[in-house]
């Protein structure tokens, strides 16, 4: 930042009385510009076995596949934003679930939010996206997704359903009595993921830029 958005002026990066960081400082209108975290919010679309996956179109990252994700807007909730998100670049109506993951990236200042969700009907790509596509597991194109937030997130799922079949596994070897007790509610079978991304992870897709 070089001007101040409320006067013009130039800006000066010191830190104001009482703080205990540096801030952009107007001294012609005394304004502090903070500086805060951006939200991505999103969702990971469920439909059966597959999962919806979006082709990027824009830069960063164009022509690498992503989950339906992007900055939340003024005046919306977190779920809100993930829904408008997933219609914007897939057309795509969802049944949004629990927040699944949750990922800090503070060298970027960003938050990643990603919500369960299932996937109610059709999809086409929407003006961010090149292709969007359900994908099985073993059709996961891994070399080519777009962050590492997204593979994080995939990583988390298929892991997470290969423990709820384990269970179910064992849960199909007990009397009907014992299964019916050791039934859980819907959607409580997946946790919610909170981690950070660091640098390094970031390196592996973007270099050391």
């Amino acid at each position: 930042m070089n001007f101040c958005s409320q006067c013009g002026e130039k800006v000066r990066f010191a830190v104001p009385e009482g703080d205990d960081r540096s801030r952009y400082l107007c001294d012609a209108c005394g304004t502090i510009h903070y500086q805060n975290p951006r939200i991505v919010a999103g969702t990971l679309p469920i439909s059966g076995s597959k999962v919806l996956l979006c082709k990027r179109a824009i830069a960063p990252r164009k022509g690498y596949w992503t989950l339906p994700a992007g900055y939340m807007e003024n005046a919306e909730t977190t779920q809100q934003a993930a829904m408008r998100e997933t219609w914007e670049e897939a057309f795509a109506e969802v049944n949004l679930g629990e927040l699944y993951t949750l990922i800090d990236l503070p060298h970027i200042n960003q938050v990643y939010m990603i919500f369960l969700a299932d996937l109610l009907g059709g999809f086409s790509a929407g003006p961010e996206s090149l292709e969007v596509a359900l994908f099985e597991e073993h059709e996961i194109p891994w070399d080519a997704l777009a962050f590492p937030t997204i593979e994080r997130t995939l990583q988390h799922y298929y892991a997470d359903r290969k423990n709820v079949a384990d269970r179910k596994n064992v849960a199909d070897q007990k009397s009907a009595a014992e299964r019916d007790n050791a039934a859980a509610p819907v959607g409580t079978d997946y946790p919610l993921h909170s981690s950070t991304i660091m640098p390094e992870d970031r390196e592996r897709y973007f270099g050391s830029a």
